[in-house]
């Protein structure tokens, strides 16, 4: 296994699952207008699924040998989602997720592209459920931009 390969590209997935974390606590608070309750409460879901996203992503490095990203700074560093500071109308704010989402999806891609190289099958069973359910809440987004 390439060892460093994999967490540095395990360390991106972090970056982008911490910043993707901040920004759908963001929208949460921030959220309003029409579908208020419905994406307040869409938000909070995703952002608790993504605290234990990025909780299992850094176990995952440390279990593997890694070091996983300490800080803020770090994440921002190494993160190819970006944060935001304005305040988008509300279906702004799910366009920017399913972009965020896409995104990470994109690298969880990557890595489970380094596992079945290097037939790493603890981190592919972690990543597995990931990919399914990122493919499962794009799919939710689309379906509630088309109403």
């Amino acid at each position: 296994m390439n060892k460093q390969a994999m967490h540095e590209s395990l360390n991106g997935l972090l970056a982008d699952s911490i910043v993707l974390y901040q920004k759908l606590h963001h929208f949460h608070w921030r959220v309003q207008g029409e579908g208020f309750f419905l994406l307040h409460g869409k938000f909070e879901e995703l952002y608790d699924h993504f605290a234990e996203v990025t909780d299992s992503i850094a176990e995952r490095i440390l279990m593997i040998g890694g070091e996983p990203l300490g800080t803020l700074a770090q994440a921002l560093e190494h993160a190819a989602i970006t944060e935001i500071a304005m305040v988008p109308p509300a279906d702004d704010m799910v366009t920017l997720l399913q972009e965020d989402l896409q995104t990470f999806q994109g690298r969880v891609n990557q890595v489970l592209a380094l596992t079945d190289q290097d037939g790493d099958r603890g981190t592919a069973n972690l990543l597995d459920p990931i990919a399914d359910e990122l493919d499962k809440t794009l799919w939710m987004l689309k379906a509630f931009r088309a109403s």
